[in-house]
């Protein structure tokens, strides 16, 4: 009778420690110990932080782009101040290169005004025609040399073949042989030319043959 009690009490003992098992095990945690519920809003500050840096890229690359935009600004202004200024002093100097060109060419004719001026002072009642027109001609002489030596070249193209780029006939005459076809006989006007650019042709009579 003693054995049978004890033997029962052995039996209920241990089932009430495989009970206190099963409810231990079934209270413990699954997996890594993070609820299945959780998500990202349980992780603080994760989305916040990412939020910040982006907001923290996008000033960076604004603040870079505006100091880009205002150093090219800058350049732009001075190259466009330095242009200006290469613009005044290129127009500066060539007023004052033409002003130089236009002394020089003078400084060749006021020693022929000063003769000219000699020539017309004469006394006519003591002068004689012939010596006015003498000193006259030396005169027209003298300051053809000097704007002669300034680059003038003297257009008369007399016995020399009609050219209409630097002749203008105004009038015609018979030829006395085909060699003298459209040949200069007269010069009504000479022409003038200066640096290579003609400043006016020279008006001429020439020669026409016909049977």
């Amino acid at each position: 009778m003693g054995d049978d009690v004890k033997s029962r009490a052995d039996k209920t003992a241990r089932e009430q420690l495989e009970r206190n098992d099963e409810v231990a095990a079934s209270a413990a945690p699954q997996g890594d110990g993070v609820p299945d519920n959780a998500g990202p809003s349980e992780t603080p500050g994760a989305e916040s932080g990412g939020d910040d840096e982006d907001s923290d890229g996008s000033v960076r690359v604004a603040g870079e782009s505006d100091r880009a935009v205002a150093e090219l600004r800058d350049k732009y202004l001075r190259l466009a101040a330095e242009f200006d200024n290469y613009r005044k002093r290129t127009a500066r100097e060539r007023a004052e290169s033409g002003a130089r060109a236009q002394g020089e060419l003078l400084k060749h004719i006021v020693d022929s005004l000063d003769d000219l001026g000699r020539v017309t002072a004469v006394d006519p009642a003591s002068t004689d025609a012939k010596s006015v027109v003498q000193g006259v001609d030396l005169v027209a002489k003298k300051l053809l040399k000097s704007l002669a030596a300034a680059g003038l070249e003297l257009i008369d193209p007399v016995n020399q073949t009609f050219d209409p780029s630097v002749h203008e006939a105004v009038a015609t005459e018979p030829a006395l042989s085909p060699e003298d076809d459209h040949v200069v006989s007269q010069v009504f006007q000479p022409g003038y030319r200066f640096g290579g650019q003609l400043l006016r042709p020279a008006r001429v009579v020439v020669r026409q043959w016909s049977r």
